[in-house]
């Protein structure tokens, strides 16, 4: 070990673009695996470290952060981060680190691409030509819902919901949003109607998810809640699996109740192979890659390295979940 240098865990591979930064600064231990530490893998691989860079994947609680007292900063490969117990590194003075704004517009491309797949039913096409089903141009063959002029609804108007906003100019939409926290000076500017959650479910002919997961948001959308929505309605989840409540989700899907669904996230993830949401021909479901371009990854990594590096240098990280904490002495 080199004299001087901290010592951080990598919980998995990320790009090269912040490997390396993480490998140059300090002594670094990387989960080389393609499946995420055990719990007690991880409490092996956090052993001793002064740092971490970890996923959504790693849950990091007040028994992770009281076996490992050295532990100065939690440095997520995310924007969400509710796989850390932040009021616990809080008040062990742990600074817990994302990386927010790097990923809005891979994301908000994503929901599109979902929004659009579901919506014209892409994959059950692709599917039927696959399957030797295409003898001949039909007039009611894979019929789906119109995109332009149509209605629709953001949950979650945050840096991605903007986003989702302002893709739909260029589909003629009408466009209402929901958040807790209202922006009305963003909803000006973007030509947005608030609504309230009801509302919005009711009117809506497309409703994308974009909010963090938190107990307030947890099965946001249950039965009660898709039976509000149109049975043409398309739902778009690009957020947190559980903001869905999954049983009610398949009982929708399979009895009609809306029209079809793009899920980047599930619950549970990964969905198993039996699962009825991956059989079911409404859905369409991808394994959480809505970040998944290269630049945006390349982004998420340096920037999840530099929250990391920072904190250990006594510097202010570009993005810190729990600023407070900054400067102060573990406890």
């Amino acid at each position: 070990m080199s004299a001087g240098k901290p010592t951080v865990a990598v919980t998995r591979i990320i790009p090269e673009a912040g490997l390396r930064l993480v490998r140059d600064a300090t002594e670094m231990r990387l989960w080389e695996d393609e499946l995420p530490p055990s719990p007690a893998q991880l409490a092996d691989l956090l052993h001793g470290c002064d740092g971490a860079i970890t996923l959504l994947t790693d849950r990091i609680d007040g028994a992770v952060l009281d076996r490992e007292p050295q532990l100065r900063v939690v440095s997520n490969f995310a924007v969400g981060y509710d796989n850390v117990d932040v009021p616990a590194a809080t008040a062990r003075n742990v600074a817990v680190c994302n990386t927010p704004g790097v990923l809005t517009d891979a994301t908000a491309d994503a929901a599109w691409a979902l929004l659009m797949a579901a919506a014209r039913r892409i994959v059950e096409g692709v599917d039927y030509v696959r399957a030797g089903k295409w003898r001949t141009w039909g007039p009611t063959l894979l019929l789906g819902q119109d995109i332009a002029g149509a209605t629709l609804g953001i949950v979650g108007f945050g840096r991605i919901g903007r986003e989702v906003a302002k893709r739909a100019r260029g589909f003629d939409m009408n466009v209402l949003a929901y958040d807790a926290y209202r922006d009305e000076a963003a909803e000006r500017a973007l030509g947005v109607t608030y609504r309230p959650l009801d509302d919005l479910l009711r009117e809506s002919d497309f409703v994308t998810l974009h909010v963090a997961l938190t107990p307030e948001t947890t099965r946001l959308i249950g039965e009660r809640e898709l039976r509000l929505m149109k049975p043409t309605a398309v739902l778009v989840n690009a957020a947190r699996g559980p903001v869905v409540d999954t049983d009610a989700l398949v009982a929708a899907l399979r009895d009609g109740v809306i029209f079809a669904a793009g899920l980047d996230v599930t619950d549970p993830e990964p969905l198993p192979a039996d699962h009825p949401l991956v059989h079911l021909p409404n859905v369409t479901v991808v394994p959480h890659t809505a970040s998944a371009t290269v630049h945006a990854r390349d982004a998420m990594a340096e920037l999840a390295a530099r929250n990391l590096l920072a904190v250990l240098n006594g510097q202010t990280p570009p993005a810190c979940v729990n600023p407070e904490v900054l400067g102060r002495e573990r406890r």
